[in-house]
Order: C-alpha cells, then sequence, then structure tokens
C-alpha cells in the first residue's frame, strides 16, 4: 500500500510540472515520465524489496531534476504556479504560520464574499519564561484548491469593504495586519459600493492606518492587489508574480485581437518578460522588500519548512515595523535587521504602540511611498533649475508655516475675541435703540419710483436688464468643418442633424435637442473656464519615459509627444476662477489615452504639494483616463497607493480635493487618487467606471447593458455628486468652491 501511495505522490508531480510548464517539450520532464513509465511496466514482476528499491531511485531522480528545472522558470511558468490549483493558499498559511485562529467576517461559502479571508489569529512567542500571545488580524484573498465558490481569488467590492471594515477593527484594537495578496485581479461589476470606489476607499484608508501593516505577495494582479497591498513592509514569495495586468491581456492589446480571437502563447509568453512580473524584478525596482525563498517549482500544501520560514519572516517582518517607530530600542532594532532563521523566537519585542509611534508609523508609510518610481520618468530641467524649485518649495513652506500656522493661532484668538466682543456691543446697541424704532414705526413707507416700475414691467434686453455676455474664448477647432453631425439620441429623441459649426462653436459640443455633449477638447475647458490669462503652467519638463526599455514603446511614445506637443498626459497649472486662485492637473486623453504612468504620478504628486503649502484648493480635471500606462508596468501601477497617499496628505492638510470627469475614465486612477475624492462630478454624456465593456464580458460573461457606466448610472450607485452641463462648468466649479472646503483654504 505504501508503494501505491509513493507512486500515486510521483504521478501528481510530474502532472504538476507537466501543468507549470505549459506542454513544453522538455527533456528532464521527457526523462522523468520515461523512468516513471519503466517502473509501472516492470512492478508487477518485481519484488516488494526491488520496488521500493525502484520507487526510492525515481524519488531522488525527481528531487534533483526539480531543482534543474526550477532554474529553467520562465516568468510565465510562474504565473502557472500561482494559478495552479496545488498552490499554497492562505488557509494553509492560517492553520501552519500561526498558532490560533478564528474566521471572522463569514466562513468558507458562507460569506458575504468568500473569496476574502479574515482570521484574527495570534502568534505564541516567549518572554524568559513567559508565554506571550501577540495578536494579529489576517486579511487575504483566499483561491483555495480548486474551489468555484471562491471565484479564483477574485474579489467583489462587497469583499474589499469586508476587508477594509475588520483592518478599522484592527486599528481600533491597536493591532498589527497581516496581509497576503493572492488574486489575479478585481471583480469589475459597479454595483455598490462599485470595484473601482472600493479599492479608492480602502487605498485611502490603509495610508492612514495607525497600527503596522505587513503584506506577503503570492499572485498581485494589478488593482486587486493594490485594495489589501498597502504596508509598511512588503514581501513577495519567489515565484510569485505582481503586474499591472495579465499576460495575457497585455498580448491581447499588443496584437490588436478582436472579440473572440486567440493570441499565440508566445506572445503572451513574451509579454510576461516584459513586464518584469517576477518578484526578483520588483526587489530590482524597489516595489517589495524582501523575497521569501520557496521550495523548487513553487511551495504547496505539503511543505512545511516553506511554512516554517515565513512564521519567522512576518514575526521578524512586525517586530522591525514596531522597532522603527519606537521610542526606546537600544540594540534590538539592529538585531532584529540582522536574525535569521529560528531567532525570531529568541528575541521579544512588544507589539504596542503610543500615539506619538502611531504618527511616526503613518509618516514612514508616506516618505516610504513617495521615493518609490522617482527614476522611472525623465525630468529634462537643467540642475539649477532644479536647485531653484527645490529653493522656492522650501521658501513657500517656511511661508506657509508662518502665514497659516504660527500666526492664524493668534489671529483666530484675536478674531474671536473681538467677534465676541462685537456681538455684545450689537445687542447693547439694539436694546438702546428699540425706543427709536417703535417711534418710526407709524411712518409711511418711501418707494423708489423707477425701482417700482422695474418690479412691475417686462423686462427689456435692450436696456441691459438681461444682457449677458455670449461666446467662448476658445472655439473647437472642429467648428471651422463644413459638414453635418448627427446626434446619437437622434432615433429616440428626433434631434436633427448639426451644423459643425454650430455644434462646436456657439453650442459647445452639446445637441440642443437632447443635451448629449459631443467629446471636446481638453483645451475648451482651460480656455473657457479658468479666468483669461490666468493660467501657468508649470513641470512641463518631467517628461514620460520608457523604464522597462518595452520593445516598441519608445517609438509609440515619441509619436504621442509629436502629435500632442506635450511630454506627458498630464498638464499641472495654476489658475483662477472668478478670482479665486487654485492649482489644477488635467489629465487628457490624447497622449496614449490619457494612461498614467510615473511621469503622470510624479506631477499631479508634486500639484498636490504645491497646493497644500499654497492653501489652494486643488481640481483634478480628466479629460479621459483609459488606466494605468501597461508598458510601465508595476512603475505605473505603483501610482495607485503613492498618489492617493499624497491626496490624503493635502486633504487632512485641510485642502479641498474636486474631481471633474469628462470623456471616458477608466481603471486604476479611478481606483485609487480619484476615485477617493469626496467631492467627484462629472460632465454629461460622459462614462466613469472600473473596466470596460469587453473586460467585464471576458472576466464575468455578462453583457453589460450600453448605459452602464454612464454618468447617470454613476450618480445613481453613489459614485459621483453631481452631474453638469459642460457650459455650466465654470459656474457650477465657483459654486463649488464658495461653499465646499475646509477652513485652511486661503478665501476661507
Amino acid at each position: 500500500m505504501e508503494i501505491e501511495k509513493r507512486v500515486v505522490e510521483l504521478t501528481d508531480r510530474l502532472s504538476y510540472i507537466k501543468d507549470i510548464f505549459g506542454g513544453r517539450d522538455n527533456a528532464n520532464i521527457t526523462l522523468m515520465q520515461a523512468r516513471l513509465d519503466e517502473f509501472v511496466s516492470r512492478e508487477a514482476a518485481a519484488a516488494p524489496g526491488e520496488k521500493a528499491q525502484m520507487v526510492r531511485q525515481i524519488e531522488d531522480l525527481y528531487e534533483f531534476l526539480e531543482n534543474k528545472l526550477d532554474d529553467e522558470l520562465v516568468p510565465m511558468d510562474m504565473v502557472r504556479i500561482v494559478r495552479h490549483p496545488a498552490r499554497v493558499s492562505l488557509k494553509d498559511i492560517l492553520e501552519n504560520v500561526y498558532d490560533n485562529y478564528t474566521e471572522i467576517g463569514g466562513q468558507d461559502e458562507y460569506s458575504i464574499d468568500p473569496s476574502m479571508l479574515i482570521a484574527r489569529a495570534y502568534i505564541t512567542r516567549r518572554q524568559g519564561d513567559k508565554v506571550v500571545n501577540q495578536p494579529v488580524m489576517v486579511i487575504g484573498q483566499e483561491k483555495g484548491h480548486g474551489q468555484e465558490f471562491r471565484n479564483g481569488g477574485s474579489v467583489k467590492p462587497w469583499g474589499n469593504a469586508k476587508a477594509l471594515q475588520y483592518m478599522k477593527v484592527a486599528e481600533t484594537e491597536r493591532i498589527p495586519i497581516h496581509t497576503y495578496v493572492f488574486t489575479p485581479g478585481a471583480f469589475p461589476v459597479e454595483d455598490y459600493p462599485g470595484a473601482a470606489q472600493q479599492i479608492a476607499r480602502n487605498l485611502y484608508e490603509m495610508g492612514g492606518l495607525r497600527v503596522p501593516v505587513v503584506s506577503v505577495i503570492s499572485e498581485g494582479g494589478s488593482g486587486g492587489a493594490e485594495a489589501i497591498g498597502l504596508s509598511d513592509v512588503r514581501m513577495m514569495l519567489s515565484r510569485g508574480y505582481y503586474s499591472v495586468i495579465s499576460p495575457e491581456g497585455a498580448a491581447a492589446i499588443e496584437s490588436g485581437i478582436r472579440q473572440g480571437q486567440r493570441v499565440v502563447p508566445e506572445l503572451i509568453a513574451e509579454c510576461a518578460k516584459r513586464l518584469n512580473i517576477t518578484a526578483a524584478d520588483n526587489l530590482r525596482m524597489g516595489y517589495v522588500d524582501k523575497v521569501l525563498d520557496e521550495p523548487p517549482l513553487g511551495a504547496r500544501p505539503h511543505h512545511y519548512d516553506f511554512f516554517k520560514t515565513l512564521r519567522q519572516e512576518v514575526i521578524q517582518a512586525t517586530d522591525q515595523v514596531f522597532l522603527g517607530i519606537a521610542g526606546f530600542k537600544l540594540f534590538r532594532a539592529l538585531v532584529a535587521s540582522r536574525r535569521k532563521g529560528n531567532d525570531a523566537d529568541n528575541m521579544f519585542v512588544r507589539w504596542t504602540l503610543d500615539d506619538a509611534a502611531a504618527d511616526r508609523l503613518v509618516w514612514k508609510r508616506y516618505c516610504k511611498y513617495r521615493r518609490m518610481a522617482e527614476t522611472a520618468f525623465r525630468d529634462g530641467r537643467p540642475s539649477g533649475q532644479r536647485i531653484a524649485s527645490r529653493a522656492k518649495s522650501l521658501a513657500w513652506s517656511g511661508y506657509s508655516f508662518i502665514r497659516y500656522d504660527f500666526l492664524r493661532k493668534h489671529t483666530k484668538n484675536l478674531a474671536k475675541a473681538a467677534g465676541d466682543l462685537e456681538a455684545e456691543l450689537r445687542l447693547v446697541a439694539h436694546k438702546l435703540m428699540a425706543p427709536l424704532r417703535k417711534r418710526d414705526k407709524n411712518a409711511p413707507v418711501v418707494c423708489d419710483p423707477a425701482k417700482s416700475r422695474m418690479l412691475t414691467e417686462l423686462s427689456q434686453p435692450e436696456q441691459g436688464a438681461c444682457l449677458e455676455e455670449f461666446g467662448w474664448r476658445y472655439v473647437s477647432p472642429k467648428a471651422a468643418e463644413d459638414r453635418a453631425v448627427s446626434c446619437p439620441g437622434a432615433k429616440t429623441y428626433g434631434c436633427p442633424d448639426l451644423w459643425a459649426p454650430d455644434l462646436y462653436g456657439d453650442f459647445a459640443g452639446v445637441c440642443v435637442n437632447c443635451g448629449h455633449h459631443f467629446p471636446m477638447e481638453y483645451q475648451w475647458v482651460m480656455g473657457n473656464v479658468f479666468d483669461a490669462g490666468s493660467i501657468v503652467d508649470y513641470d512641463a519638463e518631467i517628461e514620460a519615459g520608457n523604464p522597462l526599455n518595452y520593445p516598441g514603446f519608445e517609438e509609440k511614445l515619441e509619436a504621442a509627444k509629436k502629435k500632442t506637443g506635450l511630454k506627458s498626459g498630464c498638464v499641472s497649472i495654476d489658475a483662477k476662477i472668478e478670482g479665486i486662485k487654485l492649482v489644477s492637473t488635467v489629465l487628457y486623453s490624447a497622449f496614449r489615452g490619457g494612461s498614467v504612468g510615473a511621469a503622470e504620478g510624479e506631477k499631479f504628486i508634486r500639484a498636490l504639494a504645491r497646493a497644500r503649502r499654497r492653501h489652494y484648493p486643488f481640481l483634478a480635471y480628466v479629460h479621459g483616463t483609459a488606466g494605468i500606462r501597461i508598458q510601465e508596468s508595476l512603475n505605473g501601477l505603483i501610482q495607485m497607493p503613492r498618489v492617493t497617499l499624497a491626496v490624503r496628505r493635502y486633504i487632512e492638510a485641510g485642502g479641498l480635493y474636486v474631481v471633474l470627469y469628462d470623456t471616458n475614465s477608466y481603471a486604476g486612477p479611478v481606483a485609487s487618487f480619484l476615485g477617493c475624492s469626496p467631492y467627484q462630478f462629472a460632465v454629461r454624456s460622459s462614462n466613469i467606471g472600473f473596466a470596460g465593456p469587453g473586460v467585464i464580458r471576458e472576466t464575468t460573461g455578462v453583457d453589460i447593458p450600453p448605459d452602464y457606466h454612464q454618468a447617470h448610472n454613476a450618480l445613481a450607485r453613489g459614485h459621483i455628486q453631481g452631474i453638469w452641463d459642460r457650459r455650466e462648468i465654470r459656474k457650477n466649479l465657483k459654486q463649488v468652491l464658495l461653499t465646499i472646503g475646509g477652513r485652511n483654504l486661503y478665501y476661507r
């Protein structure tokens, strides 16, 4: 019976190897198959002792060849490793890494989302002769081992909401959080709370968590990974992958295939290599702090030594975070950074922190992400100009501190005292003047005859009573075309054809019959919304680059720069609306679809810092964005948490952060630094969502309605706060600036 069991195990090992190598011809795999077939053919005639010896020899051969095959793995093989049902799962980790745990927020299929597993666990350690149980909140995607109800680890919005809920519970209980990333990506549905909006909420709140967060990445698929991946220490399993998009998705975009067509496997494997998705790649680029070695060909549930190592690593990482913010640590921090193996249990670190330590923790987390991707864009400014810019920023910071932090405190106290005194004097004056008001009560009312006539007569525009300025400062070049334009609402609303000079000129791209908004250039908003002559462009030399040397992408970038006359997909400006100063960034669709890479993220962060220093409101005008730029891979994906942390810092300083969507806005930016704004508005006829119709169809198998992403549905789901007519953007923005925002804004 033991021999048969060992032969079955060998058969399973060989089947697993064939799966992860994707059917490629390999001499070592052929040899393994031949030796197993030879044993099967000789098994019946062999004696029991001979059988045992033959099986032992095959096991030794398999172990030797598995080590050789492990060195031959290519990036696409690692993708197949993490997708395999035999891959280690979060349940396996809970059973083997933690000393005890209780699953909360649901259990197995009886959960609001079985793809998201949450457990309250503890780790037992010794403090001298005393045994100490240190609690921790464990959160992660659970793929199971082929369990269909787990949805392959693709979490729905309410699953990410559940994760955030228990992160806040951990913060209340002052216990650390361990997150495990096992997801191919988030499930792209817009039902409340919405895939994009919920990921944005998670990122925003995780940026301010006042407890340590340690993450371990096995399969990090795009925004779904970022929903629980923002952390103080980021570790990655050596056979895992972490990417902005799946290799199949990248290959489909590269090949330009249509619906129903298939991409050749060779291109998929090549894209996996180009995207730099492996643990070694991410460690080299600085997006993970450490790579955890796995057994050959990836960790599986029977690799108990791996779980022992993982336990030591998560304990050590948690210790280092606490010691890094501790007030009294002496030699423990040095020892913690150098210890290896089983030493994690030999030195006790108390997992507690006070308010001052929590403040240091949040600040270090912001600095950690701020330093990421700093070499992934190009800065064309001369050294002298960079130094001058830095000096100017420091000067503004000093001015802001003196004016708003130092002087304002005393000014507020004086203003409060003066206000109280004025209120008292007004009350006394009101009482003293009461007899005089009674004497004049019966006096006849005298009316101005001219004003009385204006109230009773019809208004006369020629006399200026209703005369308003008409005309736009910027007129679309499409207004010069001599052609008729058909409205998409013609069949439904009977809209007549519109003459292009009227539609794109006087009508501002709006159908006069049904109100449909035709796409317009971003220059229309810059020319007609902001005050004339108030726009000042800066950071124009921050240039989109090709940090991964992605084949063919340099030429595409140069074509986009030549076409638009700009160096990135983001414009940073200072401007005014009715005299109110503000800082604004514009993501425009003409440059690579408005996709966001390292340059766009850097410009966004610098603009937020500028608004924070000057105490100006901030407007993010999204003319259009197709998501994160896939050719930059993690250099682009990391902008999701990176820029969101900058947004959080600005908002917590008292800033007013307003987002205005136009045309089409999808994916990563909406699921992070745009979607976390408390004030999001959209131009009518725009589309907002996490994934386009084609991606949703491929992922879920569901054909969505044509208006699924339109602004009115986003409003109904609570994702945005209002829909604006393009011709009223200026008026509505002024209203927002005057009625919304904290007291730290300069005009308050």
